[in-house]
């Protein structure tokens, strides 16, 4: 069956010819020289129109401490679970103490 309304290859190029991406413009910070979007803050100083708008250097220590504290945690857990995996031999877990060949009725 043939396709009643088909658009041509041309068509077809000339709507899709604004589908192309651009390049962002960006400005360039005064306080830093780093480069950023127009009308936003510079990620790199949190300036914006000559003020400081965020304190990037307290909150990059702030995500610092986050990461180490995480870090933290996660080494302790894992000298948790290998403690637990490397118990005394004369040691009984809880799956040990149950018997599991009489059943309810038998006791």
């Amino acid at each position: 069956m043939v396709v009643r309304m088909r658009s041509t290859r041309s068509h077809t190029g000339n709507r899709r010819s604004h589908h192309a991406l651009k390049a962002p413009n960006l400005a360039v910070c005064k306080n830093c020289g780093a480069f950023y979007r127009p009308h936003h803050m510079c990620l790199a100083c949190g300036f914006y129109k000559g003020r400081i708008v965020i304190d990037m250097k307290a909150r990059q220590e702030a995500r610092d401490a986050r990461i180490q504290a995480k870090q933290a945690m996660r080494r302790a857990q894992a000298a948790e679970e290998q403690a637990e995996n490397q118990a005394p031999a004369g040691v009984e877990t809880s799956a040990e103490t149950t018997d599991t060949s009489q059943t309810p009725e038998q006791k």
